[in-house]
This record gives structure tokens, sequence and C-alpha cells, in this order.
């Protein structure tokens, strides 16, 4: 099946998102495992203006990265914890500063700068209270600049959904 959008030109490389790339992101995001010929199946296209779609979608930044999704039960991060953080600054230097810090950090699974009470929010994988106290006590209290910080323990993930659903 030949593909019209793409016929038109180099100018289909801007044009906004179509039925047929969301079906394509929408089957990478299930499986992205998926071959060309794959995902072609699954969206009714031939698997040449697939894979163009997809080095399209790829080129213009629709897609961040392919990555394996770990299951951190099984590797004895059995607790997640929510931290809501304030800090005692909020100067250019200290949000960097602080943001880096945290990339830094394995424990840590997302890390969000906020408008609202506190300026973090980071969701963070460890074994169990005491992997949760070390943590504290050894790595996110050692980062200067911290006021205050409330912690959360996710008793259950209803959804845990990798991106935004194209």
């Amino acid at each position: 099946m030949d593909d019209p959008s793409m016929a038109a030109g180099r100018k289909a490389d801007k044009r906004e998102l179509d039925h047929a790339d969301r079906r394509i992101l929408r089957a990478l995001q299930n499986d992205a495992r998926l071959t060309i010929s794959q995902i072609a199946e699954k969206v009714g296209l031939s698997a040449t203006p697939c894979w163009n779609r997809l080095k399209r979608l790829e080129s213009n930044g629709y897609i961040d990265a392919y990555v394996a999704l770990l299951n951190q039960e099984k590797l004895g991060l059995s607790e997640t914890v929510i931290i809501e953080v304030t800090l005692d600054r909020h100067d250019e230097d200290a949000i960097e500063r602080f943001g880096r810090t945290l990339t830094e950090l394995p424990e840590v699974l997302e890390a969000y700068l906020t408008a609202g009470e506190y300026d973090y929010f980071i969701k963070v994988a460890v074994a169990g209270t005491a992997g949760y106290e070390a943590f504290l006590r050894e790595k996110l209290y050692r980062i200067p600049g911290i006021r205050h910080s409330r912690s959360s323990f996710a008793l259950l993930c209803l959804k845990d959904q990798p991106s935004v659903q194209a």
C-alpha cells in the first residue's frame, strides 16, 4: 500500500500527526520490540511507508528513546516513595544544582521541578523502609539547600503508563 502523504514531498516532515502516525506510536508504546513488518501490519501500511513514517517520527522528536521497563520488585526495590521537596533558596544556581544532583541518584525514577507548595516532586524506588531511610540519610539529605520534605509510600500502582497516549 503506497503512502500518499509521503508522496507530497518533504513538506510532510513538518505536518501534524495523522491517524497512521498515532497508530504507529501506540503500537511502539505497547511493544517497542516490534519489527517494521509487525508495526506495518498492525497499522495497515506496507513496510516501506511505515519505515519512512517511523524515521520521520524519530527525527522530528516524537520518539525520545526505546527502553526496557524493568521490574523493580524483582530487582529488590519493593517500595515506591513519592517525595516532595522545598528548597531554602530559589535562585537559578540552587535549582540547577539540586536538579542535576537528583539525576545522578540511581534510586530516582522521576523528578519534576514544580509550581505550588513544593519545589520538586521526586519518585524513588528503594528496598523497603530501611532502604528509604538510607536513601534519605546518605543521599537526599546530603544535597545542600533542602528546607523541607514530605514523603508518601505508594501502596498500590493503579496505572503505570510510560508516556502519553498518542
